[in-house]
């Protein structure tokens, strides 16, 4: 059986580290840091540590429910979505995933954007 990029990079640890850099350079985003204003930012650093886990082949699970729930009330528009994506790509980069491993976590990310972004009436 093949190791999943979870277990490839150290687990829970490593990722815990990605998701706190994206998070450092997040609040410095023009674009997408005031999303984190008055935000619990150890609480969300747990839970995004958890999701993007999960999403690498780690042990936790968030159903299409909960994580459309979760972001309903914060209308994402897909060029924040798009910010967010680079900056997590950057992450991931800085702490020396593979380009071939970037690109599976990203797909993974992409397949969550129809529940994430605010859809708009057509």
């Amino acid at each position: 059986m093949s190791q999943t990029i979870y277990e490839k990079y150290g687990g829970f640890k490593t990722i815990s580290r990605i998701v706190m850099t994206f998070y450092e350079w997040a609040l410095d985003s023009d674009e997408i840091g005031d999303y984190f204003d008055d935000i619990d930012m150890p609480r969300l650093i747990d839970h995004q540590t958890k999701f993007v886990s999960s999403l690498v082949g780690g042990p936790a699970s968030f159903s299409d429910e909960r994580i459309e729930a979760v972001h309903r009330h914060l209308n994402i528009s897909h060029s924040d979505f798009d910010e967010m994506s680079a900056l997590f790509a950057q992450a991931l980069e800085h702490h020396g995933m593979a380009p071939r491993d970037i690109e599976i976590a990203l797909a993974a990310i992409e397949e969550k954007r129809g529940i994430i972004v605010v859809r708009t009436p057509a």
